[in-house]
């Protein structure tokens, strides 16, 4: 014990009003369970596939929907053809029956009892999960986060001396809850009790409330069950039958455990360490973290690996880059240097392109003087004249001929 004292941290042991032991050892090695890894993920697929299996079979009658003697009335009258309910006199004659979106129809995919309502889970899977809530209840933080109560509490993991599993009252019990500051978490349990919202109020589960702390006891056939039982939120259980649901209610890590001591004592044999394997489960040796040191970057920078890893190289030579010639002119002028000449071509056509159609333009729309109007005016006239003396033909019978006129 003390040889493993010295290499593991120590958990205070609470003592209790009116303890009589006189071991004068007050502290305890704190188990290696308690220092396993924390898996939320692992934790939270256990438990839904365990919630899965305390559930009953359910389904609609077999007949449900289907008792009518409702027919399609068919084409021609100017309904669909769903089954129609027969007969008259009521609103029930001539409405729509059977299908799923009928009222009074069956539903889509009635629910049958022989749906796999349960689920196995590995056994190394559901002894990780236990594990790992273990762990995260030794984290004040987790636990804080959880919503417990445990301002008052002197130390967590908190472990109380054997003489609580003597007690048989539920007075002594609060009693021993008030000593070592738990009770605050009884009160928080209390006061959330009320009705629940929805329809569980009519299916036996009216009241909800939330969790208070977990009773963890070691020692089989004590009357500690009785005396805590009735206290609202506090669970009671054995160490040696962990139940994730209490451990780790909803899925969510951090539950406020209450250890005794030989409770706190076995923990070492039932879960066993990182080097040694359980007493009580055959060949179970707690899962090792990948990494016992988190801070990745303090490893990498380390003397020790800086030392001998490869330095970094400095003259690496990279594959140049590729450029178009048809978009990059520097690319396409080592290839073809008289492309900047063929360039300085092009545009300076195109300048002198844009420019004469400029001054042609501006020639158009720029305005004509009195004198030049009546100019172009004559000139106009005369030719006119010109072309009608031109077109007076002397053999008129040809000429009309030629247009196709019939005298």
């Amino acid at each position: 014990m003390t040889s493993s004292a010295a290499a593991r941290p120590l958990v205070t042991i609470q003592p209790l009003e009116g303890d009589m032991s006189t071991d004068g050892s007050n502290t305890i090695p704190l188990p290696d369970v308690l220092k396993a890894s924390i898996r939320p993920d692992i934790v939270t697929f256990v438990h839904s596939q365990m919630s899965k299996n305390s559930r009953q079979p359910y389904a609609v009658s077999r007949k449900a929907g289907h008792q009518t003697s409702a027919e399609s009335w068919g084409t021609g009258r100017a309904v669909s053809r769903i089954p129609r309910v027969p007969g008259g006199g009521t609103h029930r004659a001539g409405q729509g029956a059977f299908g799923n979106m009928c009222r009074g129809g069956r539903m889509f995919a009635p629910t049958r009892i022989w749906r796999r309502w349960h689920r196995r889970i590995n056994v190394n899977q559901k002894r990780f999960a236990v594990v790992s809530a273990l762990a995260a209840s030794a984290v004040p933080s987790l636990v804080l986060a959880r919503g417990h109560k445990i301002e008052e509490v002197p130390e967590i993991p908190l472990v109380v001396n054997d003489s609580a599993e003597g007690v048989e009252k539920t007075s002594a019990a609060i009693k021993v809850l008030k000593q070592i500051g738990a009770f605050a978490d009884v009160e928080k349990a209390k006061k959330s009790h009320s009705i629940r919202p929805g329809k569980g109020k009519m299916r036996n589960r009216r009241y909800i409330s939330r969790k208070g702390p977990l009773v963890v006891y070691g020692t089989e056939g004590t009357k500690i069950v009785k005396a805590f039982r009735n206290i609202p939120g506090v669970e009671v259980a054995n160490v040696e039958r962990l139940n994730l649901l209490k451990l780790a209610p909803g899925g969510h890590l951090g539950r406020f455990i209450v250890w005794t001591k030989s409770a706190f004592e076995k923990l070492d044999s039932v879960y066993g360490s990182f080097e040694r394997a359980s007493e009580k489960k055959k060949g179970y040796v707690l899962p090792r973290s990948k990494m016992v040191n988190a801070d990745l970057s303090r490893i990498i920078n380390s003397d020790e690996v800086q030392s001998v890893v490869r330095p970094i190289k400095k003259d690496a030579k990279r594959a140049p880059l590729k450029k178009n010639p048809l978009k990059n002119l520097n690319t396409m002028l080592r290839l073809n240097p008289y492309a900047k000449t063929a360039r300085r071509m092009a545009l300076l056509s195109e300048a002198e392109r844009v420019k004469a159609k400029k001054d042609k333009l501006g020639k158009k729309r720029t305005s004509v003087s009195k004198e030049e109007a009546a100019a172009i005016k004559a000139a106009g006239k005369a030719w006119y004249k010109t072309m009608v003396s031109d077109s007076d033909y002397t053999e008129f019978d040809n000429f009309s001929k030629w247009l196709g006129v019939s005298q």
